[in-house]
């Protein structure tokens, strides 16, 4: 197993994108902590997953609330040795409608939250001397604007550049910061995505998501599942001498 007695937390892992990384780790041999603000569905999860997974209270937008996780997973399994910075949230509008209620929580969550919660894990890694892997959640939607999308867009570009500054940063540690830009990918906070662009785009319910998934080269949307294989790869022994780098797993949509 390819992390066989590592310590992962991973954020906003009660569902979707991180829940199905949980799942990888633990079947590759790591002990990981569900951190979300969601403390329910984060026991919930740990539970399905069983006894390789637990949950952890984690509010990201809140420096005692990543502390507190952080030592928490230090207390349960003496350190940390992989963060992978997931949660986010999402939101669209014109440019001329975009409200500042909406862009600060933005990038309060996908910004600040990945800036502090990969601040918090590289202390804790550096104090312990054994060097770490931390992985940031991108987006294709970093990689170019779309019109409705910009607030969006703008975080998950200022994803990939922290991943960038905090590798170069971070390698001499042997901390590794590495990022992963998916396409668009299915799940339940889908109906809200296609909701919006239902809103904006004067289009029927389904039909933003069934072109999406059209426009993908591969001939469908992503799943969750899809994302898991380099999420692996970058949290384990092999990803040694990889630094700074931004990943795109998307079916093609996207290529840099």
């Amino acid at each position: 197993m390819r992390l066989e007695g590592k310590s992962a937390l991973i954020t906003g892992s009660a569902r979707g994108i991180g829940k199905a990384f949980a799942q990888a780790y633990v079947r590759e041999g790591a002990t990981v902590a569900i951190a979300d603000v969601n403390f329910d569905a984060a026991e919930r999860t740990a539970l399905e997953i069983g006894p390789g997974a637990y949950a952890v209270k984690l509010d990201v937008t809140d420096q005692a609330s990543i502390e507190a996780a952080v030592k928490a997973v230090e207390d349960r399994t003496g350190g940390l040795d992989i963060l992978i910075n997931n949660a986010a949230l999402f939101d669209l509008a014109p440019i001329v409608e975009i409200s500042r209620e909406s862009y600060e929580r933005l990038f309060a969550v996908n910004v600040a939250g990945t800036l502090f919660m990969l601040q918090a894990g590289a202390r804790s890694m550096i104090a312990r001397g054994k060097g770490g892997k931390i992985i940031n959640m991108a987006s294709q939607a970093g990689r170019r604007g779309e019109a409705l999308v910009a607030v969006y867009c703008a975080t998950k570009a200022a994803v990939i550049s922290l991943t960038q500054s905090a590798g170069l940063d971070l390698i001499k540690h042997r901390i590794n910061v590495n990022a992963i830009a998916p396409g668009v990918v299915d799940g339940e906070h889908w109906d809200h995505v296609d909701s919006l662009f239902a809103k904006y785009e004067n289009r029927p319910l389904g039909e933003k998501k069934r072109l999406v998934g059209e426009g993908v080269p591969y001939g469908r949307m992503g799943r969750a599942e899809d994302l898991t294989g380099m999420a692996v790869f970058l949290a384990s022994d092999e990803a040694e001498y990889i630094v700074a780098q931004t990943y795109n797993v998307d079916g093609g949509q996207w290529m840099s």
